[in-house]
């Protein structure tokens, strides 16, 4: 998974949540933290920071299950 398909998951798993907040704040740190690390060159350092974003993605996507569950009550 590049780079650029990780940011676009994580984005657009975060339009699945419901709540204004949560959404507004997740949405700005993903895209801070992809401004933050653009200039990241180490392999190592760069693979830390995908599986970061990969455990952040499946955070992202049990909220946006767990919110939509509750919709649905």
């Amino acid at each position: 998974m590049t780079g650029k398909q990780l940011f676009s998951l994580r984005i657009s798993e975060n339009r699945n949540l419901r709540l204004y907040l949560p959404i507004t704040y997740a949405i700005r740190r993903i895209r801070d933290a992809f401004r933050e690390n653009k200039n990241v060159k180490d392999p190592v350092e760069i693979q830390a920071l995908v599986n970061k974003a990969k455990r952040d993605l499946g955070i992202i996507r049990r909220q946006a299950s767990v919110g939509e569950f509750y919709r649905i009550l």
